[in-house]
């Protein structure tokens, strides 16, 4: 590390809250890997829903809302002992940022040295911190320093090496929110043949979700904002839906195999009421807010099978770095921002009027 900066670029965390929780600063000591770990010199990092929903402390159980009704000021009523994805408090400041594409430019004494200059895309689903135990994970920007700096420390074995032509900001685009759309197509064994339903398709998660369900053989059906179809057809998705409609009345009862939901809300009953006997929802957002009516009689009637999505599965990440360099799926970037300009970059993510994602450039 003798040739690399003692100090970064880097936007602290200060407090659950509002955008002035955002601090940028240039004095931020550049990270030391430790045993098992790599040093990544952050090329981009992708806006996502859960930076914001870290930020204005809408994982707390004290929040019944939408994410974008407290993201720009926060939410007063979260209680920050239970505002992270793993339900604990989180500790501040913290450098936020769950997606990251770069270069390894130093390793830990343990780590082989050929690695040293490998272009990696780095998994946002730490497991190794916890010693791969069922279910439990840290995460990138939540438990641990993440990639909105200038460089990050992950463990060796999340940073996964990628061989493509894409740059940077393309390949920041995937991390976070393909690896999740893939995650819940892999639980929800969506095969060649089936309908999906995808809910808040526009977003990067959706977007990805409609990609990687083509990419199977499956038909995706995409429901987000009525301007947004052209370019979600484009994307592959087979059928629209316009947010906001009745799904009932546009596909018709138990018309799909699967649902793929990041967007819950008032209009959760219907996501069941489409899925045909036997069929499989997973869940991994609430964008349109986290309490929905289940009526149980729905749910076991028609045999559903429910599944939460937040740890990654077994071997999901690696299998969307090879789909990525096959050019299975495409970068879908609607914006980028430097990463100093944080506060308008999630300002627009929040205006959702976007399709894909938002990236943000680390000084170089």
């Amino acid at each position: 590390m003798t040739d690399l900066p003692s100090r970064m670029a880097a936007v602290l965390l200060t407090g659950h809250g509002g955008f002035d929780k955002l601090v940028w600063r240039e004095d931020v000591a550049v990270p030391v890997p430790g045993p098992g770990e790599v040093l990544v010199r952050v090329g981009a990092a992708a806006v996502n829903n859960t930076d914001i929903n870290t930020r204005v402390g809408w994982y707390s159980k004290a929040v019944t809302e939408g994410t974008n009704v407290g993201g720009g000021e926060g939410f007063a009523a979260a209680e920050a002992a239970d505002a992270t994805w793993s339900g604990g408090a989180l500790a501040f400041p913290r450098i936020q940022g769950i997606d990251a594409c770069g270069r390894i430019v130093a390793v830990g004494p343990d780590v082989a040295t050929s690695r040293l200059g490998e272009r990696v895309l780095v998994e946002p689903c730490l497991r190794a911190p916890l010693g791969w135990a069922p279910w439990r994970a840290w995460y990138l920007g939540s438990e641990c320093d993440g990639a909105f700096a200038q460089f990050v420390k992950v463990p060796a074995e999340h940073a996964h090496a990628i061989a493509s032509s894409l740059d940077d900001v393309a390949l920041a685009s995937f991390p976070c929110a393909a690896s999740t759309a893939e995650n819940m197509l892999t639980r929800a064994a969506v095969a060649t043949g089936e309908t999906v339903l995808v809910t808040g398709a526009s977003g990067g998660v959706g977007s990805a979700a409609v990609q990687l369900a083509r990419a199977r053989g499956a038909r995706p059906v995409a429901v987000a904002g009525a301007a947004k179809e052209a370019e979600l057809r484009v994307a592959g998705a087979a059928g629209f839906v316009a947010r906001g409609s009745s799904l009932v009345a546009a596909l018709g009862r138990d018309s799909v195999d699967a649902v793929i939901d990041v967007a819950a809300g008032p209009g959760w009953p219907e996501l069941l009421d489409v899925l045909r006997p036997g069929g499989r929802y997973a869940v991994a957002g609430a964008i349109a807010g986290p309490m929905v009516a289940l009526d149980v009689r729905t749910l076991y009637l028609k045999d559903l099978t429910l599944h939460g999505c937040t740890c990654l599965g077994p071997g999901v990440f690696a299998n969307l770095v090879r789909l990525i360099e096959q050019g299975a799926i495409r970068p879908m970037v609607a914006a980028t921002f430097p990463l100093s300009e944080i506060v308008a970059a999630q300002t627009l993510f929040l205006a959702k009027t976007h399709v894909g994602k938002i990236v943000l450039i680390p000084p170089a």
